[in-house]
Parts: structure tokens; sequence; C-alpha cells
């Protein structure tokens, strides 16, 4: 399958878990996770439960976007301790490093939608939470989020997202 097919195979997956009732964050992790092999059990998609509604309906972080990182976590996160602390240094801030790929995931997410605040984003609905309106722009951010995390997903394009300069938000 091209890098295309498998981008909108997350997608279709991620529209399809928001019409079943899973949030944001569960939605964009077990769709990702579906279409790319990272060797963890379904299951795991009960850490992403709480992050829905920007953590619990508190708005902070969008849950889409946090479950597009957590799917990254996934397929790049460390599998151990690492031994040698200059080695796991040069992981992270490398160039290619973990740490410029997860950067660029706000950066790009911040720059579609314009803010990754869950209470930003969905400002307007506050006192229609639940409305037709709300919900249809929730799934589309879902589904986009989880394109995103598809696309930077593939084995193939660490080299690329993480060797890219880091964001607005760099220390």
């Amino acid at each position: 399958m091209t890098q295309e097919e498998v981008i909108a195979q997350v997608k279709k997956r991620a529209k399809a878990n928001f019409r079943t009732g899973l949030n944001c964050a569960e939605s964009v992790f077990e769709a990702v996770l579906a279409h790319v092999d990272v060797a963890l059990p379904r299951e795991v998609m009960c850490v992403m439960t709480g992050f829905g509604g920007g953590g619990g309906l508190f708005g902070d972080t969008c849950g889409a976007l946090v479950g597009a990182m957590a799917a990254l976590g996934a397929v790049y996160g460390r599998r151990e301790v690492p031994a040698d602390a200059k080695a796991a240094g040069e992981e992270l801030y490398g160039e290619p490093g973990l740490y410029r790929l997860f950067n660029r995931l706000p950066n790009e997410f911040k720059q579609r939608f314009g803010s990754t605040q869950c209470r930003l984003l969905t400002s307007q609905w506050r006192r229609t939470w639940l409305c037709k309106d709300h919900i249809l722009f929730c799934r589309n951010l879902t589904v986009e989020a989880a394109g995103l995390a598809a696309e930077m997903a593939c084995p193939q394009d660490l080299a690329r997202w993480g060797s890219l300069p880091f964001g607005t938000q760099h220390p």
C-alpha cells in the first residue's frame, strides 16, 4: 500500500471511529495503530479515553492532537530505558531527532487549525456543546489529525520530519 493509501485508510477509520462514539483521542490513536504496525495490542487504546475534550472536557490540548502524539509515540517512542545517556540525548535532540518530529506535530496542527487548545477550537459551541455543527467540526478535526499522524508515522519519513527545525514553541 502506498503512503497516500495508508493516510486515506487512517482518515476513513478515524471518521468511522468517531461515528461509533469513540472520542477524538481514541479515534485518532486507534485508526493509526490499525494501519501502522507497532506491535501493541488494541487494548492499549484505553490510555486515550481521558484525553477527549482537551483532557476530560477540561479544554486544554485537543484530544485529536494528543491521540496523534500518542500514535507517533507508539511508532517512534522508546521501548526500553537507554543504556547510554549521550546516545539517548542524541536520539532526542539530534538531527534527525525525536523531539524535532514530535515538535512538528503540534506546530503543523496549530498552523492548520489556528490553535492546539480544545477550548479555543470549540469556543463557539460552549452553550451548545453537542450540537450537530460542533460534532461535525470535531469529527473533521479528528480525521485531519489522524491523517497528519499517519503521514508522519511512515518509517521512511523520520529523517524528513525529524530533521526539520523546531517550531515556534521551542524553548
